[in-house]
């Protein structure tokens, strides 16, 4: 049931989305997550306290974070596993709120039509909804790779990975999975109030994040054979020479992947904060005038592979059914 669930979320979200009425009324699964995350992070990280036990109290922080929604996941598909086929779609209607199939191409797409349309200035407005790093130090190339990146990233965090654990843990693994995403992003980081108690955090989302970072940039590579202008070999020389190199275990497969498909450099320095981080380059040797088309182009390219993902989810979920 899990596989199915994971399949036919993928199939209902892509051209559906998370209706913008559904999140005004009961807001968004992250949103609720991000509520239980601010008010532990209040309750338990206290500055004054030693770094030994503010990590000892991000442990215990995370483990109520994965667990709560993991119960509550499980429950509700222990339930709707005996309305068979309807709790199957109903499961399935639930799991599409942990993808963003629709709206990371949105998103991503804006930016592209924010240059085009307004220039540099829209084009910042229009990346800075997307991605952490200064706007007001992007260049309009920056911008583009900005965006191109962000795109390769999430589409492993926030469409493969969501996916790959409701596939292994029906919506408990993916309920548990959004959680621990959402905890990394908001206290997984070196900062002073975040470094001990947002460890645990953020070495667990590294940890779950391997599988589908991996799988990411092996569907780049086989979508790279599909769309014209995109270059399957050095996608894949790309991914063997620089993702490890990434500061992130994790981002540099995908971006990796993406840089050599269509031959440009992503990932380098960058600032966030007004704080330059010294990354390596994705690609390197690849173009860095990158522009709108590009941007589109990515797109083309992530769109097809994310169908791939979904035709592989199918797959598997026949093999399942045929199997039992």
């Amino acid at each position: 049931m899990s596989v199915l669930i994971a399949f036919l979320s993928l199939v209902i979200e892509f051209p559906l989305g998370y209706p913008d009425r559904l999140f005004r009324a009961i807001g968004h699964p992250v949103t609720w997550f991000g509520r239980l995350i601010s008010f532990l992070d209040l309750r338990l990280n206290r500055p004054a306290d030693p770094d030994a036990l503010r990590r000892q109290r991000g442990v215990q922080a995370l483990l109520v974070i994965v667990l709560v929604p993991a119960l509550i996941g499980l429950t509700i598909q222990l339930v709707l596993i005996w309305f068979v086929p309807m709790g199957l779609i109903v499961a399935a209607l639930m799991a599409t709120s942990l993808l963003s199939q629709k709206s990371l191409h949105e998103h991503v797409e804006a930016v592209a039509d924010a240059l085009d349309s307004g220039g540099l200035t829209m084009g910042r407005a229009a990346v800075s909804r997307i991605v952490g790093r200064d706007p007001e130090t992007l260049d309009r190339a920056a911008v583009c790779r900005a965006a191109i990146e962000s795109l390769a990233e999430n589409f492993s965090d926030g469409i493969v990975a969501p996916a790959f654990w409701t596939g292994v843990g029906g919506l408990a693994g993916g309920a548990a999975y959004k959680a621990a995403n959402t905890a990394d992003s908001m206290i997984g980081h070196r900062t002073p109030r975040h470094e001990a108690f947002g460890w645990a955090a953020a070495r667990f989302d590294d940890w779950i994040n391997l599988p589908a970072s991996r799988l990411t940039a092996l569907l780049i590579v086989l979508a790279a054979v599909l769309v014209k202008g995109a270059n399957p070999r050095n996608a894949w020389q790309a991914v063997l020479r620089d993702a490890r190199k990434h500061r992130s275990p994790n981002a540099g497969w995908p971006e990796a992947a993406m840089a050599g498909a269509l031959g440009l450099a992503l990932a380098g320095p960058r600032s966030y904060g007004g704080v330059v981080v010294d990354d390596v380059f994705m690609g390197e040797g690849g173009r860095r005038d990158v522009d709108s088309a590009d941007i589109r182009h990515a797109l083309t390219l992530y769109r097809v592979a994310d169908y791939l993902l979904i035709a592989l989810f199918g797959l598997v979920s026949v093999i399942v059914v045929l199997a039992f």
